[in-house]
């Protein structure tokens, strides 16, 4: 089966961002599953062109090549509707999405012009369908677990988060600093900045817990009020809330997302935000855990500082779990069974 990619090998489409997650998760995967596998990488031919010219490029590729299934992951407006009909008549289509769970109405348009699409969200297949379409996938993100890999070195960090700087992030972890928990912190906008992928795994497996925080709205009134923040933050607070009031594709809702499977297929153990479809992956409280409120973040971490046993056990299991069912090559395997379907 030969297969195109079209996606963004660079965050942002920037190489001096490093390789994306489509990079690493599902071109590496996607190779180890199908062969031959074509990349188009629709950013970087738009840094050379301008839009008209890299659609018609990417029609070109498809004519040329003749792919059995094109699977495509859209960034924003990049791609040209007519362009993606025409290439249907060519090939299967496939609309990759990861953040349908709050992208909305962006995913609802791209579904008529896509032979199927996916979606990550628990409940998508029968959302999509109440409004009409029924080209609907599931599947949900992954790891890809010959990266994400469990080390087996010592401890270093009691606790430590990774990801881009958000208020309620920052938020969250002043919680933790007043109830005297320090937490080692990267990502883009803190201090310490962003880590490499491998700096990124090693950190997994040195923690004693990870932590998977939200970046969505917030409606803690406590989190909305507070003025012990940069100004700059309360700001941003207050009109992203007041954005979301009025917009429908605002972030206002979290996902299951990569972060939840690359960290427990480091070994590492996990202390996560809930969110729903989360138990369908992992037996909560005994392959992961959760908390359910600024307080309970605090109790959680401090519970599981002082239990380690206990601690080892959960990720343990996590662990096995996600190298049994949650590898981007067996998502990958599953989406082209349900095509052949």
């Amino acid at each position: 089966m030969k297969v195109l990619l079209v996606a963004a090998l660079y965050n942002e489409g920037l190489k001096s961002r490093g390789f994306s997650y489509e990079y690493y998760n599902l071109f590496q995967s996607l190779e180890r599953v199908v062969a031959p596998v074509i990349v188009f990488d629709f950013m970087a031919v738009l840094q050379q062109s301008d839009r008209e010219a890299m659609n018609q490029a990417l029609l070109a590729t498809v004519m040329r090549e003749g792919p059995d299934v094109t699977i495509v992951v859209p960034y924003t407006d990049q791609l040209i509707p007519e362009v993606m009909d025409e290439i249907n008549r060519h090939t299967i289509t496939v609309g990759y999405f990861f953040d349908d769970m709050w992208r909305i109405e962006y995913a609802r348009f791209w579904a008529g012009h896509f032979t199927f699409i996916t979606t990550s969200d628990a409940n998508g297949v029968k959302k999509f369908r109440d409004v009409g379409y029924g080209n609907v996938i599931y599947s949900p993100f992954a790891c890809n677990h010959r990266i994400f890999v469990k080390q087996g070195i010592p401890k270093q960090y009691d606790v430590s988060f990774v990801g881009q700087y958000h208020p309620y992030r920052a938020w969250l972890l002043l919680q933790l600093k007043r109830a005297g928990i320090p937490v080692q912190v990267w990502g883009n906008g803190w201090g310490a900045g962003r880590l490499s992928q491998d700096e990124m795994v090693a950190v997994f497996n040195q923690s004693r817990i990870n932590l998977n925080l939200s970046n969505s709205i917030a409606w803690d009134a406590r989190y909305l009020l507070t003025l012990n923040r940069p100004i700059r933050d309360t700001i941003r607070v207050w009109r992203s809330t007041a954005h979301a009031v009025r917009h429908l594709d605002s972030k206002t809702r979290e996902q299951v997302k990569g972060r939840h499977f690359e960290i427990n297929a480091c070994g590492g153990f996990q202390l996560s935000y809930y969110v729903e479809g989360l138990e369908r992956h992992y037996r909560i409280g005994d392959e992961m855990t959760i908390y359910e409120s600024p307080e309970d973040l605090v109790e959680k971490v401090r519970y599981y500082l002082n239990h380690e046993a206990e601690r080892e056990e959960v990720a343990q299991r996590g662990y096995e779990r996600t190298l049994l069912e949650h590898t981007m090559e067996q998502r990958f395997r599953q989406l082209f069974t349900m095509l052949e379907e």
